[in-house]
């Protein structure tokens, strides 16, 4: 008799372990090989690029990373060249040293190179050599990181007698989503299978807010402001109602509803 085989995480069940270990958006998956001063030889990763960090697996379903790399660092990169073997290489200088990269092609790792250069130089890199539909992708990440960065600095104004501004970011609900008030109702009209529930900044960027898609007659979208107090959250209803994280608010609508309510989470894509 054959022996059973482990049974491995659904690629959303990676993905939202990967939301919840990082806490950081996602704007670039995919392989790469990596060399850096503890390695001698490229290795490849399954790598992430989330906010201004880069995390590499082992694995493409493993959901823990095994190295992390933190790029607001980055001084400089070098060209994309081409080897022998059709791989494309560049490296990123950083204040404390530097990160190898290789790719599969030039094409990707042009790609690589001017999404890492959109989020930690909060512009898109002017490479002709880059397709219309990556600049697009470049520009709509620019945005989601630029707002990311006003949530990170409010909450760092707004939350000093915490331990440390950035662990509120450690532990943002997986449903956390730096968007906008349409961009998160698009993203709930196009998606409905992943989830009916969004966390995302609040209009003043000082707060945060919840949009929800409710399946009545028709699809119906509301939104509920979540309101930052110390180190409490207040979500305003008819009677307010105060938790003491933003998981215990999402925690809130979904058990409130029955369930009926359940976190959006994005699925990984298929490769």
């Amino acid at each position: 008799q054959q022996p059973e085989e482990t049974p491995q995480p659904a690629p959303r069940l990676i993905f939202h372990e990967r939301q919840r270990n990082t806490g950081l958006p996602l704007y670039l998956q995919g392989y790469l090989s990596v060399r850096h001063s503890k390695l001698q030889k490229f290795r490849v990763y399954w790598t992430e690029l989330r906010g201004t960090m880069l995390f590499f697996y082992d694995d493409k379903k493993a959901p823990a990373y095994s190295q992390k790399f933190d790029l607001s660092a980055l001084t400089s990169a070098t060209n994309v060249d081409p080897d022998e073997n059709g791989s494309a290489q560049f490296t990123l200088m950083l204040s404390n040293g530097k990160l190898e990269l290789k790719a599969n092609d030039c094409e990707c790792g042009k790609e690589w190179k001017g999404f890492i250069l959109t989020v930690t130089k909060l512009s898109v890199p002017p490479d002709e050599s880059l397709l219309p539909r990556q600049l697009t992708r470049m520009h709509e990440v620019l945005e989601k990181e630029k707002q990311r960065r006003i949530m990170l600095k409010n909450c760092s104004s707004t939350s000093s007698n915490r331990k440390s501004p950035l662990s509120s970011t450690l532990t943002m609900p997986a449903c956390f989503y730096a968007v906008s008030r349409q961009e998160a109702t698009g993203m709930l009209e196009k998606n409905p299978s992943w989830g009916n529930l969004i966390l995302r900044p609040g209009s003043d960027s000082k707060n945060y807010a919840i949009t929800v898609r409710q399946e009545l007659a028709a699809p119906r979208f509301k939104h509920y402001k979540v309101m930052s107090k110390g180190t409490n959250y207040i979500i305003e209803l008819e009677r307010q109602v105060t938790l003491p994280s933003l998981q215990d608010v999402v925690n809130y609508f979904v058990t409130q509803t029955r369930g009926t309510l359940k976190p959006f989470v994005i699925h990984a894509c298929a490769e």
